[in-house]
């Protein structure tokens, strides 16, 4: 073998054995970010399920709120009014 080709070799060998005892704390690290970023999105999304849930039954209790309070108001009967020339004062 020549010079060249036994440093190729041995550089060869050396990026072997690099990616071999890397690879597992580079896809360690990528995993831990792929499931941050997944437990971000849950969360986030969550989130936002719960904050427009409120936003909707408030709305609708607003609105069953003003239907029952603007409901008119059903006479007894007739009413009797007095009709005078002084204005009451307020």
């Amino acid at each position: 073998m020549t010079a060249k080709k036994e440093n190729a070799t041995i550089i060869g060998v050396g990026v072997a054995a690099c990616a071999v005892c890397c690879a597992g704390p580079i896809l360690g690290i990528l995993v831990a970010i792929g499931f941050g970023t997944a437990a971000g999105f849950a969360l986030f999304g969550t989130i936002a399920i719960l904050i427009g849930a409120a936003v909707t039954a408030s709305v609708l209790v607003r609105r069953r709120r003003r239907a029952v309070s603007c409901a008119p108001i059903e006479a007894q009967g007739p009413v009797p009014v007095e009709l005078t020339d002084v204005q009451a004062r307020s």
